[in-house]
């Protein structure tokens, strides 16, 4: 939905969130699923799995699911329940803007023609 006013600060585009119960469901097991891993990780600290070269690559690892998992979690609740809105910002202006000419916006030669260079070392009243 469009409010049609382009100016700074309006909402220009506002979508209401689908708020669905499939992700509602997916949410709360893929929670339950983090809570049990974080749980496992946690006493794998304490248990001292981490000595060892496999426990250590295997809490590694763990940890890899715990933010993959949460990572899911955020994504799903980003998607289905905060809506879409587009505000209208100010461009503000760059350097380009400011100091650059559309004509110059190659630059300038490093070397310019040496026979026009010699012309004008000859004879300094040629015109330009």
């Amino acid at each position: 939905m469009s409010s049609g006013n382009n100016t700074y600060g309006a909402i220009h585009r506002y979508e209401p969130p689908s708020e669905s119960t499939a992700a509602l469901i997916g949410i709360v097991l893929l929670t339950v699923v983090e809570v049990v891993f974080v749980g496992l990780f946690t006493y794998g600290l304490v248990a001292g799995w981490a000595m060892s070269e496999f426990g250590n690559m295997f809490l590694g690892g763990m940890l890899a699911v715990i933010f993959l998992d949460l990572a899911f979690i955020l994504l799903l609740y980003r998607k289905e329940f905060l809506p879409d809105v587009m505000i209208v910002k100010k461009r503000r202006r760059k350097w380009e803007d400011l100091y650059v000419r559309e004509e110059d916006m190659y630059g300038t030669d490093s070397l310019p023609d040496a026979w026009e260079s010699v012309k004008r070392a000859v004879y300094p009243y040629y015109k330009k």
